[in-house]
Protein backbone atom coordinates (compact mmCIF):
# COMPACT_ATOMS: atom_id res chain seq x y z
CA UNK A 1 0.00 0.00 0.00
CA UNK A 2 1.13 3.49 -0.81
CA UNK A 3 2.31 5.39 1.76
CA UNK A 4 1.17 9.37 2.34
CA UNK A 5 4.19 11.37 3.63
CA UNK A 6 2.94 15.18 4.80
CA UNK A 7 5.57 17.59 5.66
CA UNK A 8 3.84 20.91 8.04
CA UNK A 9 5.27 23.73 9.32
CA UNK A 10 4.11 24.87 13.02
CA UNK A 11 4.34 28.02 13.89
CA UNK A 12 3.75 29.58 17.30
CA UNK A 13 2.85 32.77 19.41
CA UNK A 14 5.50 33.59 22.18
CA UNK A 15 3.76 32.93 25.37
CA UNK A 16 3.33 36.61 26.44
CA UNK A 17 0.94 36.80 23.19
CA UNK A 18 -2.23 34.74 24.55
CA UNK A 19 -3.62 34.05 27.77
CA UNK A 20 -0.71 32.71 30.15
CA UNK A 21 -2.10 29.89 31.27
CA UNK A 22 -2.90 27.08 28.54
CA UNK A 23 -4.07 23.54 29.76
CA UNK A 24 -2.37 20.75 27.62
CA UNK A 25 -4.55 17.51 28.34
CA UNK A 26 -2.98 13.93 28.54
CA UNK A 27 -2.40 12.08 25.12
CA UNK A 28 -3.65 8.53 25.09
CA UNK A 29 -0.95 5.84 24.67
CA UNK A 30 -3.16 3.53 22.17
CA UNK A 31 -1.45 5.31 19.19
CA UNK A 32 -1.70 4.04 15.48
CA UNK A 33 -0.08 6.64 13.65
CA UNK A 34 2.98 8.49 14.96
CA UNK A 35 4.47 12.13 14.48
CA UNK A 36 7.88 13.58 15.86
CA UNK A 37 6.15 13.04 19.92
CA UNK A 38 4.25 9.40 19.06
CA UNK A 39 1.02 11.26 19.50
CA UNK A 40 -1.90 9.62 17.64
CA UNK A 41 -2.94 11.75 14.45
CA UNK A 42 -6.41 10.30 14.18
CA UNK A 43 -7.09 11.74 17.88
CA UNK A 44 -9.39 14.27 16.69
CA UNK A 45 -11.75 11.13 15.70
CA UNK A 46 -11.82 9.51 19.13
CA UNK A 47 -12.89 10.73 22.50
CA UNK A 48 -10.71 8.12 24.94
CA UNK A 49 -11.37 5.76 27.89
CA UNK A 50 -15.68 5.54 27.04
CA UNK A 51 -18.30 4.65 25.35
CA UNK A 52 -20.43 8.53 25.68
CA UNK A 53 -19.46 11.62 25.86
CA UNK A 54 -20.54 13.57 28.81
CA UNK A 55 -22.05 16.93 27.67
CA UNK A 56 -24.11 19.91 29.35
CA UNK A 57 -25.93 16.96 31.80
CA UNK A 58 -26.58 14.62 28.75
CA UNK A 59 -24.63 11.35 27.84
CA UNK A 60 -24.38 10.39 24.24
CA UNK A 61 -23.10 7.62 22.78
CA UNK A 62 -20.23 7.36 20.66
CA UNK A 63 -20.50 5.40 17.39
CA UNK A 64 -18.37 5.15 14.01
CA UNK A 65 -19.30 9.08 13.85
CA UNK A 66 -18.07 10.53 16.99
CA UNK A 67 -15.39 13.05 16.47
CA UNK A 68 -15.68 15.53 19.40
CA UNK A 69 -12.34 16.16 20.74
CA UNK A 70 -11.72 17.04 24.68
CA UNK A 71 -10.21 20.53 23.98
CA UNK A 72 -13.71 21.46 21.63
CA UNK A 73 -15.87 19.81 24.38
CA UNK A 74 -13.82 22.36 27.01
CA UNK A 75 -15.08 25.23 25.03
CA UNK A 76 -19.14 24.34 25.41
CA UNK A 77 -20.66 26.26 27.81
CA UNK A 78 -18.50 29.13 27.81
CA UNK A 79 -20.74 31.28 26.01
CA UNK A 80 -18.68 33.86 25.37
CA UNK A 81 -21.25 36.01 23.61
CA UNK A 82 -22.94 36.43 27.10
CA UNK A 83 -19.95 37.49 29.37
CA UNK A 84 -20.39 41.37 30.28
CA UNK A 85 -18.15 43.56 28.61
CA UNK A 86 -16.37 41.08 26.64
CA UNK A 87 -16.16 42.14 22.87
CA UNK A 88 -18.21 40.02 21.44
CA UNK A 89 -21.28 40.29 24.13
CA UNK A 90 -20.72 44.11 23.43
CA UNK A 91 -21.31 43.33 19.63
CA UNK A 92 -24.36 41.13 20.60
CA UNK A 93 -25.36 43.91 22.58
CA UNK A 94 -25.02 46.49 19.91
CA UNK A 95 -27.14 44.60 17.32
CA UNK A 96 -29.53 43.76 20.38
CA UNK A 97 -29.71 47.58 21.10
CA UNK A 98 -30.16 48.40 17.38
CA UNK A 99 -32.92 46.17 16.91
CA UNK A 100 -35.15 46.84 20.10
CA UNK A 101 -35.08 50.38 19.28
CA UNK A 102 -35.47 50.59 15.52
CA UNK A 103 -38.34 47.98 15.60
CA UNK A 104 -41.19 47.95 17.87
CA UNK A 105 -44.30 45.92 17.56
CA UNK A 106 -48.24 46.64 17.93
CA UNK A 107 -47.96 46.76 21.92
CA UNK A 108 -45.32 49.27 22.41
CA UNK A 109 -42.79 46.22 22.94
CA UNK A 110 -39.85 45.11 21.00
CA UNK A 111 -40.45 43.56 17.52
CA UNK A 112 -37.84 41.16 17.78
CA UNK A 113 -37.28 38.44 20.70
CA UNK A 114 -33.72 37.56 21.01
CA UNK A 115 -32.59 33.80 22.07
CA UNK A 116 -28.93 33.63 23.07
CA UNK A 117 -28.67 30.71 25.73
CA UNK A 118 -29.79 27.67 23.36
CA UNK A 119 -28.05 24.45 23.63
CA UNK A 120 -25.19 23.63 20.87
CA UNK A 121 -25.98 19.98 21.20
CA UNK A 122 -28.35 19.52 17.99
CA UNK A 123 -29.93 16.75 15.92
CA UNK A 124 -28.76 16.14 12.17
CA UNK A 125 -32.20 17.15 11.21
CA UNK A 126 -32.29 20.40 13.23
CA UNK A 127 -28.59 21.53 11.86
CA UNK A 128 -29.13 19.98 8.34
CA UNK A 129 -32.46 18.42 7.13
CA UNK A 130 -35.18 21.33 8.38
CA UNK A 131 -32.83 23.74 6.15
CA UNK A 132 -33.15 21.79 3.63
CA UNK A 133 -29.61 20.65 2.69
CA UNK A 134 -29.63 17.85 0.35
CA UNK A 135 -27.95 14.52 2.06
CA UNK A 136 -24.59 14.20 -0.01
CA UNK A 137 -24.12 18.69 0.65
CA UNK A 138 -20.52 18.92 1.04
CA UNK A 139 -21.34 20.46 4.45
CA UNK A 140 -22.30 17.52 5.88
CA UNK A 141 -19.27 15.99 5.98
CA UNK A 142 -17.59 14.40 8.71
CA UNK A 143 -13.90 16.09 8.42
CA UNK A 144 -15.82 19.62 8.87
CA UNK A 145 -18.19 19.28 11.69
CA UNK A 146 -17.93 17.36 15.31
CA UNK A 147 -20.35 14.70 15.69
CA UNK A 148 -21.20 13.29 18.67
CA UNK A 149 -22.83 10.52 17.02
CA UNK A 150 -24.85 10.14 14.22
CA UNK A 151 -28.13 11.40 15.33
CA UNK A 152 -26.56 14.58 17.70
CA UNK A 153 -23.67 17.09 16.53
CA UNK A 154 -22.48 20.61 17.51
CA UNK A 155 -24.29 23.11 15.69
CA UNK A 156 -21.96 24.55 12.75
CA UNK A 157 -24.70 27.47 12.55
CA UNK A 158 -27.23 28.91 14.60
CA UNK A 159 -29.27 28.56 11.35
CA UNK A 160 -30.08 25.27 13.30
CA UNK A 161 -32.89 27.17 15.14
CA UNK A 162 -34.59 28.77 12.66
CA UNK A 163 -37.80 25.81 12.01
CA UNK A 164 -38.18 25.12 16.10
CA UNK A 165 -38.36 28.80 16.47
CA UNK A 166 -40.78 29.58 13.96
CA UNK A 167 -42.67 26.03 14.47
CA UNK A 168 -42.97 28.15 17.87
CA UNK A 169 -45.15 30.69 16.50
CA UNK A 170 -42.51 33.19 16.38
CA UNK A 171 -41.88 35.73 13.11
CA UNK A 172 -39.25 38.22 14.62
CA UNK A 173 -36.44 37.03 16.47
CA UNK A 174 -32.42 37.19 16.72
CA UNK A 175 -30.61 33.81 17.86
CA UNK A 176 -27.08 34.08 19.14
CA UNK A 177 -24.98 31.43 20.11
CA UNK A 178 -21.20 29.38 19.57
CA UNK A 179 -20.82 27.68 16.48
CA UNK A 180 -18.64 24.78 15.65
CA UNK A 181 -16.73 23.47 12.69
CA UNK A 182 -13.53 22.04 12.15
CA UNK A 183 -10.93 24.12 10.67
CA UNK A 184 -7.44 25.00 9.12
CA UNK A 185 -5.58 27.13 11.90
CA UNK A 186 -4.48 30.72 11.45
CA UNK A 187 -5.52 34.09 12.60
CA UNK A 188 -9.16 34.50 10.91
CA UNK A 189 -10.01 30.73 11.72
CA UNK A 190 -11.05 28.94 14.91
CA UNK A 191 -12.93 25.90 15.56
CA UNK A 192 -15.45 27.99 17.81
CA UNK A 193 -17.02 31.41 17.31
CA UNK A 194 -20.10 33.15 17.74
CA UNK A 195 -23.26 33.97 15.18
CA UNK A 196 -26.36 36.18 15.06
CA UNK A 197 -28.91 34.11 12.79
CA UNK A 198 -31.84 36.82 12.01
CA UNK A 199 -35.53 35.80 10.89
CA UNK A 200 -38.67 38.08 9.68
CA UNK A 201 -41.76 36.80 8.49
CA UNK A 202 -44.74 38.67 6.87
CA UNK A 203 -48.13 38.19 6.47
CA UNK A 204 -49.60 39.26 3.03
CA UNK A 205 -51.22 42.13 5.26
CA UNK A 206 -48.38 43.08 7.33
CA UNK A 207 -46.33 43.13 3.51
CA UNK A 208 -48.71 45.02 1.05
CA UNK A 209 -50.43 47.24 3.96
CA UNK A 210 -48.28 50.10 3.19
CA UNK A 211 -48.68 49.65 -0.51
CA UNK A 212 -51.09 52.04 -2.94
CA UNK A 213 -53.22 49.96 -4.62
CA UNK A 214 -51.90 47.07 -2.57
CA UNK A 215 -54.97 45.84 -1.72
CA UNK A 216 -55.11 42.91 -4.47
CA UNK A 217 -51.55 42.04 -4.14
CA UNK A 218 -50.67 38.45 -2.91
CA UNK A 219 -47.48 36.64 -1.83
CA UNK A 220 -47.90 33.29 -3.75
CA UNK A 221 -48.52 32.54 -7.08
CA UNK A 222 -47.59 28.88 -9.23
CA UNK A 223 -44.84 30.03 -10.92
CA UNK A 224 -41.54 28.92 -12.35
CA UNK A 225 -37.85 29.18 -10.56
CA UNK A 226 -36.01 31.78 -11.65
CA UNK A 227 -32.57 33.78 -10.22
CA UNK A 228 -34.61 36.38 -8.82
CA UNK A 229 -37.89 34.35 -7.29
CA UNK A 230 -39.11 30.83 -6.33
CA UNK A 231 -41.68 29.04 -7.74
CA UNK A 232 -44.11 30.10 -5.64
CA UNK A 233 -43.29 33.45 -4.97
CA UNK A 234 -45.20 36.70 -6.48
CA UNK A 235 -42.12 39.00 -8.01
CA UNK A 236 -44.04 41.85 -6.10
CA UNK A 237 -43.92 39.53 -2.80
CA UNK A 238 -40.29 38.82 -3.33
CA UNK A 239 -39.24 42.44 -4.42
CA UNK A 240 -40.59 43.79 -0.99
CA UNK A 241 -38.98 41.09 0.98
CA UNK A 242 -35.62 41.85 -0.34
CA UNK A 243 -36.11 45.18 -0.07
CA UNK A 244 -37.02 45.47 3.80
CA UNK A 245 -34.19 42.99 4.29
CA UNK A 246 -31.49 45.16 2.57
CA UNK A 247 -32.98 48.52 4.35
CA UNK A 248 -32.74 46.29 7.92
CA UNK A 249 -29.19 45.31 7.11
CA UNK A 250 -27.85 48.46 5.80
CA UNK A 251 -29.01 50.42 8.97
CA UNK A 252 -27.82 48.06 11.30
CA UNK A 253 -24.12 48.09 9.45
CA UNK A 254 -24.60 52.12 9.27
CA UNK A 255 -25.11 52.36 13.27
CA UNK A 256 -22.54 50.23 13.67
CA UNK A 257 -19.76 51.58 11.51
CA UNK A 258 -21.21 55.11 11.37
CA UNK A 259 -22.92 57.19 8.59
CA UNK A 260 -21.48 57.34 5.05
CA UNK A 261 -20.43 53.76 5.03
CA UNK A 262 -20.68 52.21 1.22
CA UNK A 263 -22.32 48.86 0.69
CA UNK A 264 -22.90 46.45 -1.55
CA UNK A 265 -24.41 42.97 -2.30
CA UNK A 266 -23.08 39.82 -4.26
CA UNK A 267 -25.63 37.51 -5.65
CA UNK A 268 -24.35 34.09 -4.03
CA UNK A 269 -26.49 30.65 -2.79
CA UNK A 270 -27.46 28.80 0.30
CA UNK A 271 -29.74 25.97 0.33
CA UNK A 272 -32.16 27.37 2.24
CA UNK A 273 -32.76 31.23 1.20
CA UNK A 274 -33.71 31.97 -2.75
CA UNK A 275 -32.17 34.53 -3.54
CA UNK A 276 -28.90 34.93 -1.50
CA UNK A 277 -26.66 37.88 -0.78
CA UNK A 278 -23.92 38.22 0.64
CA UNK A 279 -23.33 41.94 1.81
CA UNK A 280 -20.17 43.73 1.81
CA UNK A 281 -18.99 46.94 3.45
CA UNK A 282 -16.23 49.24 2.40
CA UNK A 283 -14.16 49.85 5.62
CA UNK A 284 -10.74 51.89 6.28
CA UNK A 285 -10.57 51.31 1.90
CA UNK A 286 -11.35 47.67 2.03
CA UNK A 287 -14.37 45.72 0.91
CA UNK A 288 -15.09 43.23 3.63
CA UNK A 289 -17.76 40.42 3.91
CA UNK A 290 -19.95 40.70 6.89
CA UNK A 291 -22.80 38.45 6.42
CA UNK A 292 -24.67 35.86 4.45
CA UNK A 293 -28.53 36.76 3.98
CA UNK A 294 -31.80 36.17 1.62
CA UNK A 295 -35.60 35.18 0.94
CA UNK A 296 -36.44 32.03 3.09
CA UNK A 297 -37.21 29.09 0.96
CA UNK A 298 -41.24 28.90 1.67
CA UNK A 299 -40.88 25.00 1.74
CA UNK A 300 -38.83 25.69 5.13
CA UNK A 301 -41.54 28.09 5.93
CA UNK A 302 -44.14 26.00 5.55
CA UNK A 303 -42.55 22.56 7.17
CA UNK A 304 -42.62 25.01 10.11
CA UNK A 305 -46.49 26.05 9.88
CA UNK A 306 -45.80 29.28 8.63
CA UNK A 307 -47.63 28.50 4.87
CA UNK A 308 -49.70 31.81 4.91
CA UNK A 309 -46.33 33.95 5.25
CA UNK A 310 -43.29 34.96 3.40
CA UNK A 311 -39.35 36.11 5.19
CA UNK A 312 -36.02 36.86 4.97
CA UNK A 313 -33.08 35.50 7.11
CA UNK A 314 -29.50 36.56 8.25
CA UNK A 315 -26.56 35.42 9.12
CA UNK A 316 -23.33 37.20 11.02
CA UNK A 317 -20.40 36.12 12.44
CA UNK A 318 -19.49 38.04 15.80
CA UNK A 319 -16.24 37.59 15.73
CA UNK A 320 -16.23 38.89 12.58
CA UNK A 321 -18.23 42.19 12.84
CA UNK A 322 -15.51 42.76 16.41
CA UNK A 323 -12.26 42.03 14.43
CA UNK A 324 -13.27 44.67 11.92
CA UNK A 325 -14.57 47.48 14.41
CA UNK A 326 -11.89 47.15 17.52
CA UNK A 327 -9.46 45.92 15.10
CA UNK A 328 -8.25 42.85 16.50
CA UNK A 329 -5.49 41.16 14.53
CA UNK A 330 -6.47 37.08 15.54
CA UNK A 331 -9.57 35.32 16.56
CA UNK A 332 -7.77 33.50 18.93
CA UNK A 333 -7.61 36.49 21.34
CA UNK A 334 -11.20 36.64 22.14
CA UNK A 335 -10.92 33.07 24.13
CA UNK A 336 -7.82 34.80 26.20
CA UNK A 337 -8.57 35.43 30.18
CA UNK A 338 -5.37 37.70 29.93
CA UNK A 339 -6.63 41.06 31.75
CA UNK A 340 -4.22 43.29 29.54
CA UNK A 341 -6.76 41.94 26.60
CA UNK A 342 -9.87 41.67 28.43
CA UNK A 343 -10.19 44.90 30.42
CA UNK A 344 -9.50 47.08 26.68
CA UNK A 345 -12.91 46.35 26.39
CA UNK A 346 -14.77 47.20 29.84
CA UNK A 347 -16.42 50.37 29.28
CA UNK A 348 -19.01 52.56 30.56
CA UNK A 349 -21.72 51.96 27.49
CA UNK A 350 -21.46 49.57 24.47
CA UNK A 351 -21.34 52.25 21.77
CA UNK A 352 -18.00 53.60 23.12
CA UNK A 353 -15.01 53.58 20.42
CA UNK A 354 -12.27 50.64 21.31
CA UNK A 355 -9.16 50.28 19.16
CA UNK A 356 -7.35 47.37 20.56
CA UNK A 357 -3.85 47.27 21.75
CA UNK A 358 -1.36 44.31 21.10
CA UNK A 359 0.11 42.32 24.02
CA UNK A 360 3.01 41.29 22.36
CA UNK A 361 5.93 41.84 20.18
CA UNK A 362 8.04 39.38 20.49
CA UNK A 363 8.46 36.91 17.09
CA UNK A 364 6.80 33.87 16.31
CA UNK A 365 8.88 30.43 16.77
CA UNK A 366 8.76 27.94 14.08
CA UNK A 367 8.87 24.19 13.77
CA UNK A 368 8.73 21.80 10.99
CA UNK A 369 7.16 18.17 11.75
CA UNK A 370 6.76 15.51 8.93
CA UNK A 371 5.42 12.41 9.23
CA UNK A 372 3.61 9.12 7.46
CA UNK A 373 -0.28 8.74 7.35
CA UNK A 374 -2.15 6.14 5.50
CA UNK A 375 -3.67 8.26 2.59
CA UNK A 376 -7.40 6.67 2.88
CA UNK A 377 -7.63 7.15 6.69
CA UNK A 378 -6.02 11.16 6.71
CA UNK A 379 -8.17 14.02 7.11
CA UNK A 380 -6.16 17.43 6.90
CA UNK A 381 -8.89 18.69 9.89
CA UNK A 382 -7.30 15.52 11.89
CA UNK A 383 -4.15 17.37 12.24
CA UNK A 384 -5.51 20.49 12.87
CA UNK A 385 -7.75 18.73 15.69
CA UNK A 386 -4.52 17.19 16.92
CA UNK A 387 -2.37 20.31 17.13
CA UNK A 388 -4.59 22.64 18.69
CA UNK A 389 -5.20 19.82 21.40
CA UNK A 390 -1.31 19.79 22.13
CA UNK A 391 -0.57 23.23 21.38
CA UNK A 392 -3.85 24.87 22.49
CA UNK A 393 -4.38 28.79 20.68
CA UNK A 394 -0.38 29.08 21.34
CA UNK A 395 -0.07 27.53 17.76
CA UNK A 396 -0.61 30.68 15.13
CA UNK A 397 -0.35 28.57 11.87
CA UNK A 398 0.02 25.15 10.23
CA UNK A 399 0.94 25.41 6.46
CA UNK A 400 1.41 22.29 4.77
CA UNK A 401 4.46 22.69 2.94
CA UNK A 402 5.14 19.62 0.99
CA UNK A 403 3.36 16.01 0.49
CA UNK A 404 5.23 12.79 -0.76
CA UNK A 405 3.38 9.58 -1.44
CA UNK A 406 5.67 6.33 -1.59
CA UNK A 407 5.68 4.17 -4.51
CA UNK A 408 5.84 1.12 -2.89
Amino acid sequence: MAMLWKFMRVAKYSKTALAPKVKVRGIPTHSRHSSSKSVPSDFAANTPCSNTVELLGKAYPQDDYSNVTEKILSKVGKNLHNKKHHPLWLIKEQVKDHFYKQYIGRRGTPLFSVYDGLSPVVTIQQNFDSLLIPQNHVSRRKEDNYYLNRDHMLRAHTSAHQWDLIRSGLDAFLAVGDVYRRDTIDNTHYPVFHQMEGVRLFSCHELFSNIKDGEGLQLFEQGHRTAHKQECHTMEAVRLVEFNLKQVLTKLMTHIFGDGLQVRWVDCYFPFTHPSFEMEINFQGEWLEVLGCGVMEQQLVNSAGAQDKIGWAFGLGLERLAMILYDIPDIRLFWSEDERFLKQFVVPHIWQKIKFQPLSRYPPLINDISFWLPSETYSKNDFYDLARTIGGDLIEKVVLVDEFTHPK
